[in-house]
């Protein structure tokens, strides 16, 4: 994958992006079967705060955010939390936690305008790299060790170099409890010597396990960065 087609990738995701609706409706104009269930919550390594973000929408992952009314409610274990809006997101409700203290299972309660509750519980896990990477490596295999791991958990790895024509490495692997990914010498054949940047997430997407007829999903992110020089 060279870096043409890398940016290609970002403009079509932030192409899709724009498709969906930042229109905003009200809970309780809608048939209450019909709310889609938008969780997200992501960390990064290096950044105090973990941030939550949870969206209601209707006609689907695309459609129109809506605004809670009581007794229509979100709460985070058992923390009320407060509607926001942009012209970018349309209707959210968004929370930071300490990345410190939010490591563990927690719980996402909807009460909808029926008082019907939709429980959804999550785990927020930061993965963590284990292999001390140096300064210089040289162009063999390269493998990387992590803790963090809930077995089986999923890993993206992105390896980009400093050319527009370098072959760059984009995959996704499962990752088992021994936390190892191995990047082969022939994967690593597609960069140029030189400054190596390297990003790591862990991504949990998934359906809602408790949600309406329309269902959702839920998204639970974690990411790390790394710099290091790549010769013969």
């Amino acid at each position: 994958m060279n870096r043409l087609f890398i940016l290609l990738l970002y403009i079509s995701s932030m192409f899709l992006t724009s498709c969906t609706s930042n229109e905003i409706g009200n809970a309780k104009d809608v048939n209450p079967e019909a709310i889609y269930f938008d969780y997200k919550i992501w960390g990064e390594e290096g950044n105090n705060d973990v941030t939550i973000k949870l969206q209601y929408r209707f006609g689907g992952k695309n459609g129109t955010t809506l605004l809670l009314e009581e007794p229509a409610k979100v709460e985070l274990d058992g923390e009320l939390l407060k509607a926001d809006s942009s012209s970018y997101s349309g209707v959210y409700y968004e929370v930071q936690k300490s990345a410190a203290s939010f490591t563990g299972r927690h719980a996402i309660v909807f009460t909808n305008m029926n008082k019907k509750q939709y429980k959804e519980i999550f785990n927020f896990q930061p993965v963590i790299l284990e292999t001390k990477i140096p300064d210089t490596l040289q162009r063999s295999k390269i493998a990387f060790k992590f803790s963090g791991i809930d077995s089986p958990d999923y890993l993206r790895v992105l390896m980009t170099d400093t050319s527009y024509t370098g072959e760059g490495i984009n995959r996704l692997d499962m990752v088992y409890k021994d936390g190892l990914i191995t990047i082969s010498k022939d994967e690593i054949t597609g960069l140029v010597n030189g400054p190596i940047h390297l990003e790591i997430t862990k991504e949990n997407d998934r359906p809602v396990k408790n949600g309406t007829k329309e269902g959702g999903r839920i998204l639970v992110s974690y990411g790390l960065k790394r710099e290091f020089m790549l010769k013969n």
